[in-house]
Order: structure tokens, then C-alpha cells, then sequence
């Protein structure tokens, strides 16, 4: 086996991954954007949910929201479903894990709020039912799929922004979630703070 040419043959499907997402991928990130930059502008909140790899996706968007990604501004409310582990794990006991983030969307989420929704497969229940919580409480859901999108991209309404990934590979999806984060967030301190330093890292 020849791991060098491993190694070049995931960064070469990484490549193409990326390169037959940037066109459908480009206009729902810019949408995303000004959804996500409007809501924060006017007081409210972006609650994320995934599993597994996906939660620590939804974990790395609500920091470098709270904190920051490139520019030095102002804190933006951002808040990931995935951490606190005496509610997951009493939701999950007491009720089911299908529940476990729809549970805390009707708690903590509040009409003009946004969900972003983390799925490499769009099939995970809890995301789904995380979704209709969220149109429930008359909150937009940005959706980070890939594959054909799945009971994720069915549950969306126009007032959504599905963001997917063209690949069937996890690993490649996973890549191009955390690189739609990246632009997200870019995106967001560009047009809330326009004026306020770059500071790369």
C-alpha cells in the first residue's frame, strides 16, 4: 500500500469536493449571511445542533461568533445545543434522543432566532425534530447538508437556507461544513463590522 498517494488522493478529492460546491454553494452562503446578520443586528440569537463530528461544528460556529474569527468587534450571540451535558443527558433519559436539541429550542429559542442545522447524512431525527421546533417558535433554520440533503432539506420552508455539500463521502462533506463555517463567519464580521481590524491568525 502506498500511503503518500493516500494522502494525495484525499487532498485531491478534498479539491474536488470543493470545486463542485463553490457554484451551488455560493448564493445560499450569501443568503445565510444576510439572514444570520440581520437576526444578530436586531437582537437575536443563533442556537446549533449536530452530532458527533457535526456537534463540534456546531461548537466551533457559536465561538468564533462569542469570541471572534478574524476581526476584532463585538461579541455576537451564538449558542451550541451539544454542551451542556446534565440537560442532554436528562433529555435523552427522561424524554428520548430524538428530542434532545427540539427540547432546547423550545426552551431557549425565541421567534426572529435562527438554528443552524449540522447533518452530513440530513437523515439524523433530532435534527429534524430540531427543525420543527424551530419553525414552531417561528425561527429561519440555516441547514448544512450534503448527499441529496435527505428528511433534513424535506423539512426546510422558504424561510430556510440549505447549504449543501456535492459529495457522498462524509469526510468530504465534514471538510465543506467547516469550510461553509469559515465563510459564514467571514461573511458576518465583513458585513456587521466592515470597519473593525483584521487580525488573521
Amino acid at each position: 500500500m502506498d500511503l503518500s498517494q493516500r494522502v494525495r488522493d484525499f487532498f485531491a478529492a478534498g479539491i474536488e469536493a470543493k470545486q463542485a460546491t463553490l457554484s451551488p454553494a455560493l448564493p445560499r452562503l450569501l443568503a445565510a449571511s444576510e439572514l444570520m446578520a440581520k437576526q444578530l443586528s436586531t437582537g437575536h440569537k443563533i442556537l446549533s445542533c449536530g452530532n458527533g463530528g457535526s456537534a463540534g461544528d456546531a461548537q466551533h460556529f457559536s465561538s468564533e461568533l462569542v469570541n471572534r474569527f478574524e476581526r476584532e468587534r463585538p461579541a455576537l450571540a451564538a449558542l451550541a445545543l451539544t454542551t451542556e451535558t446534565s440537560t442532554l443527558t436528562a433529555i435523552a433519559n427522561d424524554y428520548s434522543y430524538e428530542r434532545l436539541y427540539s427540547r432546547q429550542v423550545e426552551a431557549l429559542g425565541k421567534s426572529g432566532d435562527i438554528l443552524l442545522a449540522i447533518s452530513t447524512s440530513g437523515n439524523s431525527p433530532n435534527i429534524v425534530a430540531a427543525v420543527e421546533a424551530a419553525h414552531a417558535q417561528h425561527m429561519p433554520v440555516v441547514a448544512l447538508t450534503g448527499r441529496k440533503g435527505g428528511a433534513l432539506a424535506e423539512a426546510l420552508n422558504e424561510n430556510d437556507v440549505e447549504i449543501r455539500a456535492v459529495s457522498d463521502s462524509t469526510a468530504r462533506i465534514q471538510e465543506l461544513h467547516l469550510l461553509f463555517i469559515h465563510c459564514l463567519c467571514d461573511l458576518l464580521e465583513c458585513n456587521l463590522f466592515p470597519d473593525a481590524a483584521a487580525t488573521p491568525r
